[in-house]
């Protein structure tokens, strides 16, 4: 009975990690990597992935449908996956409704979860070479560098749809490195992690009611075809990326890790709270639109906070939870291990 307990509890803690890891993964500046890391799953989650090659493929061509669950450690990528699915269409929609009413203090939290998990990284690093703290700089300024760039123009072209899903999956695999921010830079978050996703969602909702009226509707067929193309895309880039970083993680862990620390704290200036939002503009200054009609993201401008106003001192406190979810998970992480042994 403690067994079966103790089984349920892990699918359900499984299963939450997902949904972390989704909820991070639609937060422009926020990596679903850093989520798996704190956890204490990242390298699991990495060798699990790499399962997926061509020993897998000939079990499922044999029809040998257990032992390719079992070898694709198919109850742990399962259990993430569901949690994922379950994000994108729950708490990723009560993440988006935070972001429009408050977000300030929701850039402030994830803010502090990203110290709070540079924290957790760096005290259990233990190897600072000159060489890693060279990567660990390389890293840093690969990640401020990318929060300095202009993102292009929405673009929905299938081939390039493909391309963005290989390139956006990458914040689940490489902590600290956004895939949403990415998408944002190539002009494409809004069309691939919204638009499409509700398309979805409301195609689901009509097949409930039995209403297949949304086949005749050009712009949900659209948008469900690049959907489509970007999951393919993110499958592959899942797998693609995975053995890449199992492969340096099994020979050169510390340097991995050390461009990771770089990553993550280079990411920082991308989810620094106090910024606001630069719209593309024409050379007569009017703020170009999108085809649904809604301003093209250009930037942001960040700046130092106003002291004098208590909001300044609510984003801190919010600063100081994020840290401290992240330092909790850790020591909740130690404690059930210990438990474990």
């Amino acid at each position: 009975m403690q067994q079966n307990t103790r089984t349920i509890r892990d699918k359900f803690l499984l299963t939450v990690k997902g949904i972390a890891m989704g909820a991070a993964n639609k937060v422009p500046g926020v990596s679903g990597g850093v989520v798996a890391f704190v956890a204490g799953f990242y390298e699991e989650f990495i060798y699990s992935l790499q399962k997926i090659n061509l020993k897998a493929l000939k079990l499922l061509i044999n029809l040998r449908f257990g032992s390719f669950w079992r070898y694709i450690n198919g109850k742990f990528l399962g259990y993430l996956i569901l949690g994922m699915l379950i994000s994108y269409f729950s708490v990723s929609k009560i993440l988006d409704y935070l972001i429009i009413h408050y977000e300030l203090f929701v850039w402030s939290t994830f803010f502090g979860m990203i110290i709070g998990s540079i924290i957790y990284i760096v005290k259990d690093f233990d190897d600072w070479s000159k060489k890693n703290i060279g990567f660990i700089l390389i890293g840093i300024i690969a990640g401020i560098s990318i929060s300095l760039l202009e993102p292009a123009r929405e673009n929905d072209n299938l081939w390039f749809v493909f391309i963005c899903g290989i390139i956006g999956v990458s914040g689940m695999t490489l902590p600290g490195l956004s895939g949403s921010f990415i998408l944002i830079l190539l002009g494409n978050y809004v069309l691939l992690l919204v638009d499409s996703v509700n398309a979805l969602y409301d195609t689901l909702t009509d097949i409930i009611q039995w209403d297949f009226s949304f086949l005749d509707n050009t712009e949900r067929v659209r948008l469900l075809k690049v959907l489509v193309v970007f999951s393919l895309g993110s499958a592959s880039g899942l797998v693609i990326l995975s053995h890449a970083l199992g492969y340096l993680l099994k020979y050169y862990k510390n340097i991995t890790f050390a461009l990771i620390i770089g990553f993550i704290t280079g990411s920082l200036g991308v989810v620094w709270p106090w910024k606001t939002k630069i719209y593309k503009t024409d050379i007569t200054g009017i703020t170009l639109q999108d085809a649904k009609g809604n301003p093209i993201l250009d930037n942001y401008d960040r700046f130092i906070p106003n002291f004098n106003i208590s909001e300044t001192y609510i984003a801190i406190l919010f600063i100081s939870i994020g840290v401290c979810i992240v330092l909790w998970l850790e020591w909740y992480g130690n404690r059930r291990k210990k438990a474990l042994q």
